[in-house]
Order: C-alpha cells, then sequence, then structure tokens
C-alpha cells in the first residue's frame, strides 16, 4: 500500500524549557516580577515613610501619673515647661498632651473630624453622663448640641436664667450676710456649689430643691454623690485596673456605681415628677409652663423618653453648676490674695449698678442689667485671669481616628489619646510672659481698660472650634451675676491668710478642703 499521510498529528511535548520560552509565559512572568518589584518598592517606601515620621518624645508613664494622680496638672505642667507637646506610655492608649496653640486650632478646628471622644473616652464616662454630649460623637453629638445651643441662647430662657440668677444670688448673701453678723467663719465653695445647683436644677427642670438652705436631703446627697462621681471618673484615666474593678465591683468603682445610683434616683425622680405635672396641666397652663425652665420644650421635642432627658439634663447640669461655681470660689480665693484688686472690683459693681451707701443687696441684684454688667470690665478681666490659671475643665481628652500629622512637624499615630491641659497653658511664659504664674487682671484690658478677647487656641478655657462651649455666654452671666452681687456686698477674708489653696484632681478643678473665709458687709 501506499504511504499514508497523517493531516491532523498532535505536535511532540515540550519540555519545561519549552514552556516558559513561549511569547505569554514570558509576559505573564514578567508582570508578576513587575508586580513583586512594584510590592517590594511599597513596602520600603512604607519602611522609610514610617522611619522619617517623628513622634513626639515619651517623658513619663501611666504609673508616674497615677502616683502623682493628687497633683496631676502639676505634673503635666512640668514636663510642659520642656516640652510643647509630649507623649506618656499607657497599657491599652498612649497620651500625646499637648500645650502648644498651632496644634489645638489642628486637632479642634483644621482637622476637627479626625479627633473625636472615640470608644475609649465614651466606655470611661457612660457610665456617669450616658449618651449625654460631653460623652458621644457624631448624630447624637450633632443633635444634642443643636437642641441645647438653641434652648440656652433662647430669649425667654436668658431672661428666666438671669432672674433665677439673681435670686439665688441674693440669697446666698442672705446666709453669709447672718454669718457675717455673727462673725462666724463661712466655708464658702460649698455655698456657692449649692447656689449653681439651686440654680440650674430651676433652670433646667423649673423646680426648687434649695440645697443652699439644706432643706433638700435629696438634693444634698445628690450633690455629694455628684462630686464623688465627677472625681471618680477621671481616676479611671489613670487606673487601667478599672474595669476589673468594677466586673468585682469593688474599690473605687463600687464607690462610683453607688454615686451613680443615688444620682439616678433624684434625678428620674424630677422627671418624673415634670412629666407627670406636664400631663396633668390643662392646655391653658401649658405655655405658661413653657415660657421658664428648658425641660417642658424638651418633652415636647423628644417625647417622655426618661434615659434621654436623664442624659441630657445630667450633662447641662455638669456645664451649669461645677464649671461656673468652680471659677466664682476661685475668684474669691485671688482677690483674698490681693485685697487691693478686690477693691478695685467692688468700687467698679458698685458704680456701675448705681448704689448708694445705704442700698441694699436687692437693690444690688436688681441693678444688674445688660448696661450694668457691660461696664464691669475689669471683673471681666478677673474673671479671664482666674480661668487661665484655675481653668474650670483643667483637661481635656481626643482619640485620634487615624494616622496624622501636627503643625509641628511631629506624627501621632491611629488610637492615640489626645490631651490638652488648659491649667498648664495658663502657666506657660512663651504665651504669656514671664509673670505667667501671676494673677494680674491688667493683663486682659488695653490702654482704655477694656477687655480684649484672647484667641480661644490659646486661652482654652471654653475649649475651641465646633466643639467650643455652647453655654459660654450663659456660664459669663451666671459668674457675673453671682460674683458682682458677692463681692459688691461684702469684703472677703480668708481664715488663713498665708495658706495657699491646692486643687482637688476631679473633671472640674475644686480648691479641696473648701475655702474658708470671713465676711464683713460693705
Amino acid at each position: 500500500m501506499g504511504e499514508t499521510r497523517c493531516f491532523f498529528s498532535s505536535p511532540p511535548p515540550l519540555s519545561v524549557m519549552d514552556l516558559l520560552s513561549t511569547p505569554v509565559a514570558i509576559s505573564l512572568a514578567l508582570v508578576v516580577l513587575a508586580l513583586l518589584a512594584i510590592r517590594s518598592h511599597a513596602r520600603k517606601r512604607l519602611r522609610s515613610s514610617e522611619m522619617t515620621k517623628r513622634y513626639h518624645p515619651v517623658v513619663t508613664t501611666f504609673l508616674h501619673a497615677l502616683v502623682n494622680f493628687h497633683r496631676l496638672h502639676d505634673f503635666i505642667t512640668e514636663f510642659a515647661y520642656k516640652h510643647k507637646t509630649f507623649r506618656v506610655l499607657n497599657l491599652f492608649v498612649n497620651y500625646v498632651i499637648t500645650v502648644d496653640p498651632a496644634n489645638l486650632e489642628y486637632i479642634l478646628k483644621t482637622n476637627f473630624a479626625n479627633y473625636g471622644r472615640g470608644l475609649y473616652n465614651y466606655e470611661i464616662l457612660t457610665d456617669v453622663l450616658g449618651d449625654g454630649i460631653f460623652a458621644v460623637d457624631g448624630e447624637k453629638w450633632i443633635h444634642q448640641r443643636k437642641l441645647s445651643s438653641y434652648e440656652i441662647s433662647t430669649k425667654v430662657v436668658k431672661d428666666f436664667s438671669n432672674g433665677v440668677f439673681k435670686t439665688n444670688a441674693v440669697k446666698l448673701a442672705g446666709i453669709i450676710s447672718k454669718a457675717a453678723t455673727c462673725g462666724q467663719v463661712i466655708e464658702i465653695q460649698d455655698l456657692i456649689m449649692k447656689a449653681g445647683f439651686d440654680s440650674v436644677v430651676k433652670i433646667l427642670l423649673g423646680m426648687e430643691v434649695d440645697t443652699m438652705y439644706g432643706t433638700n436631703e435629696e438634693g444634698t446627697r445628690f450633690a455629694h454623690a455628684f462630686d464623688e462621681a465627677n472625681k471618680l471618673t477621671l481616676y479611671r484615666f489613670v487606673d487601667f485596673s478599672w474595669k476589673i474593678k468594677r466586673f468585682l465591683n469593688i474599690g473605687s468603682e463600687a464607690k462610683l456605681r453607688n454615686d451613680i445610683k443615688l444620682m439616678d434616683q433624684f434625678i428620674y425622680k424630677l422627671i418624673n415628677r415634670k412629666i407627670e405635672t406636664s400631663h396633668n396641666s390643662s392646655e391653658d397652663e401649658l405655655p405658661a409652663l413653657k415660657k421658664g425652665d428648658m425641660i417642658s420644650r424638651l418633652l415636647e421635642v423628644r417625647g417622655n423618653d426618661p434615659k434621654y432627658l436623664r442624659d441630657l439634663i445630667l450633662s447641662l447640669i455638669v456645664a451649669g453648676r461645677d464649671t461656673t461655681a468652680s471659677t466664682i470660689t476661685w475668684v474669691i480665693y485671688m482677690l483674698c490674695k490681693h485685697p487691693h484688686m478686690q477693691e478695685k472690683v467692688a468700687k467698679e459693681v458698685r458704680e456701675a449698678a448705681n448704689l448708694k451707701d445705704d442700698s441694699s443687696i436687692v437693690e444690688l441684684a436688681d441693678g444688674l442689667n445688660e448696661e450694668a454688667l457691660n461696664k464691669m470690665q475689669y471683673l471681666y478681666a478677673a474673671l479671664a485671669e482666674t480661668l487661665r490659671l484655675c481653668p474650670s475643665v483643667p483637661l481635656n481628652a481626643k482619640i485620634c481616628s487615624s494616622d496624622d500629622t501636627w503643625p509641628d512637624g511631629f506624627s501621632v499615630k491611629k488610637g492615640d489619646m489626645v490631651a490638652y491641659n488648659a491649667y498648664s497653658m495658663g502657666r506657660m511664659t512663651y504665651l504669656w510672659g514671664d509673670d505667667a504664674q501671676e494673677f494680674r487682671p491688667e493683663r486682659w484690658l488695653n490702654e482704655n481698660g477694656v477687655f480684649q478677647e484672647e484667641s480661644p487656641f490659646k486661652f482654652i478655657a471654653f475649649s475651641a472650634g465646633p466643639r467650643i462651649c455652647l453655654g459660654k455666654d450663659f456660664a459669663h452671666r451666671e459668674m457675673f451675676i453671682f460674683s458682682a452681687v458677692l463681692l459688691g456686698s461684702f469684703k472677703f477674708k480668708l481664715k488663713e491668710e498665708n495658706k495657699v489653696a491646692r486643687y482637688t484632681t476631679k473633671v472640674t478643678l475644686h480648691i479641696d478642703g473648701g475655702l474658708h473665709v470671713h465676711a464683713s458687709l460693705r
């Protein structure tokens, strides 16, 4: 037979080298090599970038902060004299503390979205503050801030609150007057705290609790529990074992749990009483109820959600009681240390209110209208100088949400606790001059004796940026009215004139052991 041809014969098998030498294989290999090269280069760049990042110096640890907790703000200040910004090592989260206004403006304004309360702060604060405005971020914070800001700024609330401040300032002055007549020493910090508490509860809930006269035992217990919770909450920031203590219900956490229980019993009782009052009122009576206190409008906006009201009201009590009361206490202390300044304030107050030598305390309070208060520029300066050295909220903190680099060229990491210390900032000579440690109200006045504002990123007592204190004007009115009535009515002297006041470490800055003074009528 003839030759058989195969038109569809299979190609001979390829060797490994043959496969690797095909155009497709070569292309794939080149792609893989390119990807590997890119990945290697990216890793090198990442390592190089990380190596070029600078981080603020580590100066101490949480253990040292714990040992120095009783003098925490001075402890921080000692490092701030050497470093505008520094780090504190902690077990679970590192602290970055700054007193640099440029960094503060970046944190609180320029890159505000990257620095919030965060889960770490929330877990520390929520047992006491719940979902109140000082513990939350995001929509909850935005909603409460808008609602609170609107309520505080309304003319109705402004006029009502001014009347409450004057009434309670006169009550406080009456208590001091009786003690002055008998030559008794007065622990004035406690009285001012009670007056502030009575005022804020009246403004928020429209109810008299009258802790000044001690007729409301529940109110007195609440105030004491509130002070203790204030201190124990701040302690959590340096106590790495607080969650274990809370789980076991021992030590400071057992005490805090009991304080929160007392606080909740008191606040829920007031809220429920207000809800019942609003339900039992006729339609004709409701507008009258809404003219004064804030909770009536809040009830209408949010309905009868006691937990929401509890969290919001407790936050507003924090803002309206402790911060202003501590400032009024410290300004009396400062003016006792500088009697000639106290006389200057008293003279200014009495002249602005058009008082005569025989005018009563009630007449003084009645004379404190907007025009009179605007004339008290030296008192304004004395209050600002007090807040510079003794800020009502000395330490504040945020959580960094993602890696960042600050204006000073140093970097921070995601999860870092970023804190700023107003107490330390008020003592920095590079911000306030060589006399930064001195109490000198004149630094706030121009050549015409008119008060001059400072940058809020330098004078951080009311915070700054989107989270600036929404009750700043409210607080100013309260501080002005109480200070004017007290300093315009009495001369104050310290019981121990050479004694230097120390603070107790809490969220707000109170005088340790209170402020004991002698008072005499002007």
